[in-house]
């Protein structure tokens, strides 16, 4: 297993291209189920949760070939419809087979989910709207078993709370449904937004695009799919926090600013000065706050989009530790996302939880000091590499497999920007 090394207080600068989004390429390949034949998925991210997916997608039949960014996939020939949880116990994601399955075949077996330990996360929208589709779904030994006789038939199906995995699930199970299908109150993340236009363009009629009321018309057949994975929001985040947190100045690329209007509007409180064109962020610190040499405090709720992102919190709680004064950040989305306070304890932030509120004590630019420290999810493990980049000495962050689940060259990325970072065995 490999461990992370960061030599900290080192500002970054420069330039550095965002990869296409872990959480868009995971419904889209789930969608080329639906159709018999060669789907071409471009912008494709190379990260252990895609390469999880695919191994997932080839146990069912798939044929997969990669070339640079570029994925493809033939699903002409599937060999059955279950999903084990050999497969499925690392990443939730992989319930997105469930509905495609049920829409081309009829029946589907799922593994229930597993993934990052930041909470429940149930799946009893996905089985919700699927029985309101008319499917059978019966959990047993650690499996959805799931199954109709005859074809879907469309309904309206009411989020409570909107969910991005369950209207993945039930777009791609409708639009082969009979009839018409309405899901209200569902989630508006861009990433759904790239699986509408995929599925339209394999022949599929979906209105509501970015809304939280998705209309679709059942249709008999879909063709194979050609279309480009979104740039990833989270990642852009990310580094544009790193930036921040670090004291430089740089440029994301291959990005889309309007994916992330509140964390823009967060840096800007937070003393930052933020340009944009249609496909790149220039962030750096305006004249007074590099004269006053500060980070103002700024309080976040996390909230559905288009609010501010549950998986930009932790990164967002890493600067807020290096400012001068108090914030609290407000976790409404998952219960258990907190994990990383403790680990920020380590390198010398000064945050107190009380329930779902954090209130970070902010300890000035200097006061973060390297320290070895562990990972315990995906974002939570960004926040500890962003914490070592701004504070003295050396930090040592284990279990980083978590940070390749969702970060593409992190090493080689950061190491452009002027990091001195590198892994070693543990």
């Amino acid at each position: 297993m490999e461990k992370l090394i960061i030599e900290g207080g080192r500002p970054l600068y420069g330039d550095v291209r965002i990869s296409g989004a872990k959480n868009a390429a995971l419904p889209l390949m789930a969608a080329t189920l639906l159709a018999p034949g060669k789907h071409i998925l471009r912008n494709m991210p190379d990260l252990r949760d895609t390469r999880t997916f695919v191994r997932l997608m080839e146990n069912l039949g798939v044929e997969s070939e990669r070339s640079g960014d570029v994925l493809s996939l033939d699903t002409t020939n599937l060999l059955h419809t279950e999903a084990p949880y050999e497969l499925v116990k690392t990443m939730r994601a992989s319930v997105l087979v469930l509905g495609p399955l049920l829409a081309r075949f009829g029946k589907a077996k799922v593994s229930l989910p597993g993934g990052c330990a930041i909470g429940a996360r149930p799946i009893n929208f996905h089985i919700m709207g699927l029985e309101r589709l008319g499917v059978t779904c019966k959990l047993e030994g650690g499996y959805v078993d799931a199954s109709i006789a005859g074809q879907m038939k469309g309904n309206v199906i009411y989020f409570d709370i909107p969910s991005v995995t369950g209207t993945e699930n039930l777009l791609m199970a409708s639009v082969l449904a009979e009839g018409t299908t309405v899901l209200k109150n569902a989630a508006r993340e861009p990433e759904i937004g790239n699986l509408v236009d995929m599925l339209n363009g394999m022949g599929a009629k979906i209105e509501g695009r970015d809304t939280d009321k998705l209309t679709i018309h059942g249709v008999t057949h879909l063709t194979p799919a050609d279309c480009s994975i979104i740039p990833d929001r989270i990642e852009t985040g990310t580094y544009l926090i790193a930036i921040a947190a670090s004291g430089g100045a740089g440029t994301v690329t291959n990005c889309n600013p309007a994916h992330l209007p509140s964390l823009l509007e967060k840096l800007r409180g937070v003393g930052l000065t933020i340009t944009e064109t249609d496909t790149t962020i220039s962030v750096g610190w305006s004249d007074h706050a590099k004269k006053q040499q500060v980070v103002r405090s700024v309080d976040i709720k996390t909230m559905p989009y288009p609010g501010y992102p549950t998986d930009l919190q932790a990164q967002f709680m890493a600067l807020m530790a290096l400012s001068t004064d108090t914030c609290v950040i407000n976790e409404t989305i998952f219960e258990n996302r907190f994990m990383h306070v403790a680990e920020l304890h380590r390198m010398g932030a000064k945050i107190r939880i009380d329930g779902h509120f954090a209130v970070v004590t902010g300890q000035g630019l200097n006061g973060l000091n390297g320290a070895p420290v562990m990972a315990t999810d995906l974002r939570a493990s960004s926040s500890l590499v962003i914490a070592g980049l701004a504070a003295s000495g050396r930090t040592e962050i284990s279990r980083i497999y978590h940070l390749e689940r969702g970060y593409e060259n992190l090493v080689d990325k950061l190491t452009t920007l002027g990091a001195k970072v590198w892994k070693e065995q543990e």
